[in-house]
């Protein structure tokens, strides 16, 4: 007898499987969530944030509280939200600011 499972299986028109559906917990556990992007953070940057700055609004961080993090003036951080493609090392430092992936960024 096999164990109960969370799976849904869709069939397409042919009645062949299509699709499977599993629970997003699970999802999260086979794929980590560390990857997702929250969906305002993806809003933010479909009304014309830059990825910085939406993840920092969605974070709720003054520019002041990410430069302090950063050791950078306040100015200097404005900056960075302003570069569409900021240099790698840049990003990655932002993003450990921010407490994120530096991939995140990268959009």
């Amino acid at each position: 007898m096999s164990a109960p499972t969370n799976v849904q299986i869709i069939n397409g028109p042919d009645g062949k499987p299509a699709f499977v559906v599993i629970p997003y917990e699970d999802y999260l556990l086979q794929h980590g969530g560390d990857d997702l992007i929250p969906h305002e953070v993806v809003s933010l940057m479909v009304e014309g944030a830059t990825p910085i700055r939406a993840w920092r609004e969605y974070l709720d961080l003054t520019q002041e509280e990410v430069a302090r993090r950063l050791g950078i003036s306040q100015p200097a951080y404005a900056q960075q939200e302003t570069v569409a493609k900021p240099r790698k090392v840049t990003r990655e430092k932002i993003a450990i600011a921010f407490g994120i992936r530096a991939e995140q960024l990268e959009l």
